[in-house]
């Protein structure tokens, strides 16, 4: 309730100078707000980036050195291998807050 607060004051706030913006907002209310449905201690696993920016560095780390790839095929090839990869090396990792509300979501 409180985020629906917030978010209709920031709507009264620029609604007048960014309508078309606040429409788009509105549309998709119901999409910003899920996480509040979730318990509160997996928020910060649900809104941070560090996952794939964790993928995104090793892709970088693993493709600097090949340097160029012949066609797309082998790129497309050698990334699908690196996400399996990454994958299985973090399947079982329980993110912050997810081991504390297992019974919850479950």
């Amino acid at each position: 309730k409180e985020a629906e607060t917030v978010l209709h004051a920031f709507y009264d706030k620029y609604d007048s100078k960014y309508s078309s913006m606040i429409k788009n907002l509105q549309k998709i209310e119901e999409d910003l707000l899920v996480f509040y449905q979730y318990p509160k201690q997996i928020w910060p696993s649900i809104y941070s980036t560090n996952m794939i920016e964790s993928m995104n560095n090793m892709i970088k780390r693993k493709t600097k050195p090949k340097s160029e790839f012949p066609t797309e095929e082998p790129l497309d090839n050698f990334l699908g291998v690196q996400a399996i990869g990454y994958n299985d090396r973090n399947a079982k990792r329980t993110h912050k807050g997810f081991g504390q509300v297992t019974d919850t979501l479950e």
